[in-house]
């Protein structure tokens, strides 16, 4: 038995440890196959990319200048929201992810890159990079499974306080970006003492900057800019932030929480290999389908297997390699678990309501069926 067999409805129990290594093995190779054919058309892509958003988003503001106007308003707030929402996922996630590096340019790089974010992009990679795609679903190392304030999973004790889980979830969902940057200060962590309280006040004290920064462009500098149109650019600026806000957060949850994603305790990843942390990226993510556009918009995160298994990829790769991924699924006898978004996003919060109630309460809620590929051949013990 691997260290990841810690159950006993485990999903891996039939493949052996020789099994897990041979998989490992074999995304290894295709992760290598990827890197060795990064090139001129990859780096063509990215810069295509922050062309079309900067564009897009100094067009939607131009527009705004007239936001008097309902028709100008509509429009101006429609490409901001997108324009919002390509910095943020196709971008500015992708390129802090060090996605980029490998095309040695300074100005779209992971080390230089600033987004349009409540968090600063030093404590993001920080939060993110090191901890939640190393410690990917593992009860009380990964802080992403619940963001600090959700029951994700049967295991956790239940308090009274998770009967308003769905709550916070809802408001964290309207705030997300500001939600993130107190979560990337670990302020559980600072009230429990153990994080030095002067590391915590300069990290504070960047944050504050960065959102003093936002609010005075978005809420301040524009709005004045449009004179008559002055409150009506306002809540445009409010109202594609909260759109950004909203679907930045299904995307996520859609990731990391619907029925078929794995969570795992501390004890399942001591001395774990590299296959089996591979395994682990595996069965703790999800996938979202759809088209092109799902796809861009998202910033490729409805390939958050792919993503997981291989966060340092160009993201426009990773429908390119899916097929071989699910091939891998299929051959391993493991679960693929993927829905279209509407279905996705259900179900993750269909899990945030079951798991605010007490676990003889939770239980006669079934969770939804997973959508997941054909089981399949291996079935070693």
């Amino acid at each position: 038995m691997t260290a990841l067999q810690h159950k006993p409805e485990s999903p891996i129990a039939h493949l052996t440890a020789a099994d897990i290594e041979t998989l490992g093995r074999e995304l290894d190779a295709l992760r290598q196959q990827v890197v060795d054919s990064r090139g001129e058309r990859d780096a063509a892509y990215i810069r295509r990319i922050i062309r079309t958003q900067r564009a897009l988003e100094l067009s939607s503001r131009v527009v705004l200048l007239a936001s008097l106007f309902p028709p100008a308003w509509l429009a101006g707030t429609i490409g901001l929201s997108v324009a919002k929402i390509l910095e943020n996922m196709e971008i500015g996630h992708n390129v802090l992810h060090g996605q980029w590096d490998w095309m040695r340019d300074p100005a779209i790089h992971s080390t230089a890159w600033e987004w349009d974010n409540a968090s600063p992009a030093e404590l993001w990679k920080h939060s993110h990079n090191e901890v939640h795609h190393t410690y990917t679903n593992v009860l009380g190392k990964d802080n992403d499974l619940g963001y600090g304030i959700m029951r994700v999973d049967e295991d956790q004790r239940w308090v009274p306080l998770y009967l308003l889980q769905p709550v916070w979830n809802g408001l964290n969902a309207l705030a997300f970006e500001y939600g993130i940057a107190a979560y990337d200060l670990e302020i559980g962590k600072v009230l429990k003492g153990r994080v030095d309280r002067e590391v915590f006040r300069g990290q504070l004290r960047k944050v504050l900057r960065k959102v003093r920064k936002q609010v005075t462009r978005d809420y301040v500098v524009h709005p004045l800019l449009s004179g008559p149109s002055a409150l009506a650019t306002l809540g445009a600026n409010v109202t594609a932030n909260v759109v950004r806000n909203l679907w930045t957060h299904s995307v996520i949850m859609c990731g990391h929480f619907p029925s078929g994603v794995e969570t795992f305790t501390r004890t399942s990843i001591e001395g774990e290999t590299r296959g089996e942390w591979y395994l682990r990226q595996m069965l703790g993510a999800a996938n979202v389908s759809g088209g092109p556009l799902l796809h861009l918009m998202t910033g490729n995160l409805s390939f958050q297997i792919e993503h997981h298994l291989f966060p340092d990829l160009p993201s426009n790769r990773y429908q390119q390699i899916a097929p071989q991924v699910r091939d891998l699924f299929d051959r391993y006898g493991l679960r693929y678990t993927t829905g279209p978004l509407p279905r996705q996003v259900a179900s993750a919060w269909w899990k945030v309501v079951r798991l605010s109630l007490p676990n003889e309460l939770a239980v006669r809620l079934s969770p939804p069926a997973a959508v997941e590929a054909p089981a399949g051949n291996l079935r070693a013990a």
